[in-house]
């Protein structure tokens, strides 16, 4: 096994950033269950894992890919507080053009500026496990290869065909093309998502963390429908974006 290089380290610590992640095409997986489960799943490319000397004997069969950290540099590139012993620097998947889009079936999950880390990570999961066709994140959503958001997908990162982009826009041409679009929004004058049949081609999107849907959406004049309570209003007056979502898509999917 090799020790990481100096080039490696410093791309390490490159890829905590947004704009080096953009460049590279390339993110980073922290953790034993994150980095076990994207080597299962198959689908993100793994193209080296990093490793404490008490790590060593984890991995089976990927030794090309194994490179020692020291213990220093290992807590210096950590993102988390009690590291586990283990990263990995992946690939950024390509993102599904418009066109490859335009074609699938089934619900798409869209997030309107989601800043969270946690609850992107959430929606990502709990979209993964409801069987969603692809993720839409619109301009001012939280990276998704971010690595508080990919340590939150438990694993469930890359898995879902993405497209980043204007929500508006996509929306509007998706429209053309057959889908129809449903604003998760609280506010008078929604229904109850549990009223509102589902076509087969569906964009459901969350609205930002304070602010909620944006008011172009609002405007467009697109579907809108809230979540059902038996709460008294003054007891919970919100729900966590992420948590919104995946009830959201638990009813969709009865």
């Amino acid at each position: 096994m090799k020790t990481a290089s100096q080039a490696q380290i410093t791309l390490l610590r490159k890829l905590k950033q947004r704009k080096y992640r953009t460049i590279e095409q390339k993110f980073v997986i922290e953790g034993e269950r994150a980095i076990d489960q994207v080597i299962e799943n198959g689908v993100v490319d793994v193209e080296a894992i990093f490793l404490k000397a008490s790590k060593l004997d984890h991995f089976k069969g990927v030794n090309k890919k194994l490179h020692l950290l020291d213990h220093r540099d290992f807590n210096d590139l950590a993102d988390t507080e009690n590291p586990q012993g283990m990263l990995a620097i992946c690939k950024i998947p390509e993102p599904i053009s418009l066109s490859q889009l335009s074609t699938t079936n089934g619900l798409i999950i869209a997030t309107d500026a989601i800043q969270d880390p946690g609850n992107m990570g959430t929606i990502i999961r709990s979209a993964v496990w409801y069987g969603a066709s692809a993720l839409i994140t619109g301009t001012g959503s939280v990276d998704i290869y971010n690595p508080k958001v990919v340590r939150s997908t438990a694993g469930a990162t890359g898995i879902l065909p993405f497209v980043q982009g204007e929500l508006i826009d996509l929306c509007s041409e998706l429209k053309t093309l057959g889908w129809s679009v449903m604003l998760l929004d609280g506010n008078a004058g929604a229904v109850s998502i549990s009223d509102v049949p589902f076509q087969n081609k569906t964009i459901l999107i969350v609205g930002n963390e304070a602010n909620g849907i944006s008011g172009e959406l609002i405007d467009a004049g697109y579907q809108r429908v809230l979540l059902p309570t038996k709460s008294p209003q003054q007891y919970v007056e919100s729900l966590n974006a992420g948590v919104a979502m995946s009830i959201a898509l638990a009813i969709v999917n009865k």
